[in-house]
């Protein structure tokens, strides 16, 4: 999903929280000539609600959009006046792209379809072993366990800055 094309990079938009999907929409229709690839990664979460559990569709990052194209100073500027949007990170040359690093694990969490599933894992004692799913590999990445809730908080960095995310797993049983 996360692959970098030629000249294109990744670069993170910061908006407004709760208004990525808008922001996303309007920047494909602002730039509709441009060959650009807009995602607002997702994740699947399983809520509770009145004794009943549900799979839920949530943002990932909470306030970013992610960009791949080749963005020019004309584009940054068509970018900087659209409503939702609050930020893109540049530097003395522009835009400032994302590292590889960081989207070498967010590639392998939401995949192609730009949402992180459930993953599978079994606790031996105090350690966590992801078995199967988007957090396969990536076990050191894992802050801490809610067993009660079926979730995990993931430590990811984006742009140098810890975010902690919560993810859905469910519990295994060893053999």
């Amino acid at each position: 999903m996360l692959v970098d094309q030629d000249a294109y990079k990744w670069y993170a938009l910061f908006v407004m929280t709760g208004e990525e999907d808008n922001v996303k929409e309007r920047i494909l229709y602002r730039l509709k000539d441009k060959d650009l690839n807009v995602i607002v990664p997702k994740r699947l979460l399983r809520e509770r609600r009145q004794g009943v559990w549900e799979n839920k569709l949530r943002t990932l990052f909470p306030g970013y959009v992610l960009l791949n194209g080749y963005v020019g100073i004309e584009d940054y500027y068509s970018l900087k006046g659209i409503p939702g949007l609050i930020t893109i990170l540049k530097d003395r040359n522009g835009p400032l792209a994302m590292s590889e690093n960081e989207l070498g694990i967010i590639s392998r969490l939401i995949k192609d379809d730009a949402t992180a599933g459930i993953s599978a894992v079994l606790i031996e004692g105090s350690r966590v072993v992801v078995v199967d799913g988007p957090l396969l590999g990536l076990d050191g990445y894992i802050q801490s366990i809610d067993k009660r809730k079926g979730r995990v908080k993931v430590r990811l960095s984006l742009y140098g800055e810890v975010k902690l995310v919560e993810l859905s797993v469910s519990m295994v049983q060893s053999a």
